[in-house]
């Protein structure tokens, strides 16, 4: 399955709403349960895109959008602002067609270019295939929070990950520039 990736917009809310929208319905990479809808999906890009995090989408050789991809907040503590969550999301034609790498490696390249340090992933359900894609990427296992959520009847296991971006924790940060003037105060 040939695709490309590029920046997110407003027009490819719809595709993302229904990829995330089944996604809740059928999965567990997302502890929603209530199917949220495009007007709260367009609020939530507009807080992510609005605080400068990188937000990407998947899109086929017709033009449909597959899979999306963003960094955000892990927590909005200034202290944790070099700081940052990803999250991936596909179409259910798209998985396991090396879409879900993709978007991660140049999410990955995009924060460590915005300056952020690490990146963590809160994996739903310890899913095999998200963990097996972040370990990929150089991703290390961080933990487990057993029987954290609870849906589809089941208890369901957390896992977190976590990558080092650009310096990591080597050297200090510059002062005043993104990320660092996430969250002041």
């Amino acid at each position: 399955m040939p695709f490309t990736l590029r920046d997110a917009t407003l027009a490819d809310i719809s595709a993302i709403t229904d990829i995330y929208s089944e996604s809740v319905r059928n999965g567990v990479a997302t502890y929603e349960i209530a199917i949220p809808d495009q007007a709260e999906m367009t609020t939530r890009f507009s807080t992510i895109t609005g605080n400068s995090y990188p937000y990407i989408v998947a899109q086929d050789d017709d033009g449909t959008v597959i899979g999306y991809a963003y960094a955000s907040a892990f927590r909005t503590r200034s202290a944790y602002r070099f700081l940052v969550e990803d999250s991936i999301y596909l179409a259910p034609e798209a998985r396991g067609r090396g879409v879900g790498k993709a978007l991660l490696t140049e999410l990955i390249a995009r924060c460590t270019d915005l300056g952020f340090r690490q990146m963590v992933a809160v994996i739903g359900g310890a899913h095999p295939a998200s963990i097996a894609v972040h370990r990929s990427t150089g991703f290390v296992d961080c933990g487990t929070l057993k029987g954290s959520g609870f849906k589809f009847g089941r208890w369901l296991d957390t896992t977190f990950m976590q990558l080092a971006l650009g310096d990591g924790l080597e050297t200090v940060p510059a002062d005043g520039v993104y990320p660092d003037t996430l969250y002041a105060g």
